[in-house]
């Protein structure tokens, strides 16, 4: 097991790399040589000011969505309960959204966003605990009724945007998810909340991995069942209300990530959360590599210089066609 988690943090630093190198305006050598501390002014403007917060907030953001996805997964024991199924991905998006089209909160103080965000992410997870009544503890109810709530949700970010239309193009990136723009501010922010909340659900990895066996074995081994699922499920919120605040919503990292993470780690959390992490990181940091692959190759091929593929098109894309897999190899276990 320690030689896999390695090879995933060798796995994330060979995406870290590639996305250092991948951004326009400087060639690879050019990297090298500012990292080695040469390099003009605009150089290492460009690297150590715009680069590399961009790369440290994907890290980031991808990690606490690997975590999160993992963590409700376990709780609800429902392999489909990503954070963008059950309410939170799109609570959170249209806390951001509101916050920032409205006019409460700005680009100047992310925190706003962050709380706003995580109202939000609760507010979805919390109408999905009222709708599912008596049914929480069937996976097949449970995804149906968060689609249903993230549906609502998604209907009052539209709103959102009706009422202030001149707003659209500062909060689309909500809606798609993206690390462009991203700078120190955004890290500062990101970085002690992820902290907190992946130490959090690490010390629930044991309550988690009865959740998985069962109600009736965790109960029997002690477990206090309804409270080690509502502390998962903040502790989810929270991870992902972070990941949406600071990079949008990164569609189905939550949702895939952890199947990764239990083929490649097993069942023990202890060594799956850490694992979930790690991949978390590693895809949306290699998806936001990809993405600016594709926007330089789309740039020449159309003759512009203003193309940006956001990142959370990639994912989306990626993890509809893995999702499609998933349901295919195991129909029996997750509807």
């Amino acid at each position: 097991m320690t030689g896999r988690l390695a090879a995933l943090v060798a796995l994330v630093v060979l995406c870290a790399g590639t996305e250092l190198v991948a951004g326009r305006g400087m060639s690879p050598g050019t990297v090298v040589d500012v990292l080695g501390g040469g390099g003009d002014p605009t150089e290492r403007h460009i690297l150590l000011q715009l680069r590399l917060p961009r790369l440290l907030v994907a890290l980031g953001a991808g990690a606490c969505l690997g975590v999160a996805g993992l963590v409700l997964q376990s709780a609800l024991r429902n392999p489909l309960a990503g954070p963008e199924v059950t309410g939170v991905t799109p609570g959170a998006v249209l806390g951001a959204v509101t916050a920032t089209g409205l006019g409460l909160a700005g680009w100047q103080s992310p925190l706003a966003v962050v709380v706003a965000a995580c109202a939000g992410g609760c507010a979805g997870a919390g109408l999905l605990w009222l709708l599912s009544g008596r049914d929480r503890g069937d996976p097949a109810q449970t995804a149906v009724h968060g689609v249903l709530v993230s549906a609502v949700l998604g209907g009052l970010t539209a709103m959102v945007l009706l009422v202030a239309p001149g707003e659209l193009g500062s909060v689309v990136q909500w809606l798609v998810g993206t690390t462009e723009g991203r700078v120190w501010q955004h890290w500062h922010l990101l970085w002690p909340w992820a902290l907190v909340w992946t130490a959090a659900a690490w010390l629930l990895a044991g309550p988690l991995t009865l959740l998985r066996c069962g109600e009736d074995t965790a109960a029997a081994a002690g477990l206090s069942t309804g409270r080690a699922r509502r502390l998962a499920l903040l502790t989810a919120v929270a991870l992902t209300a972070g990941a949406v605040a600071a990079a949008g919503a990164l569609g189905f990292v939550g949702l895939l990530v952890p199947h990764l993470a239990l083929a490649v780690l097993g069942a023990d959390l202890r060594m799956s959360l850490p694992g979930a992490a790690l991949l978390g990181a590693a895809v949306v940091c290699g998806a936001d590599a990809a993405a600016q692959l594709a926007s330089r190759l789309l740039a020449v091929a159309l003759d512009t210089e203003s193309l940006t593929l956001p990142v959370g098109a990639l994912t989306t894309c990626a993890g509809a066609a893995l999702l499609l897999l998933v349901v295919r190899r195991a129909p029996d276990r997750t509807l």
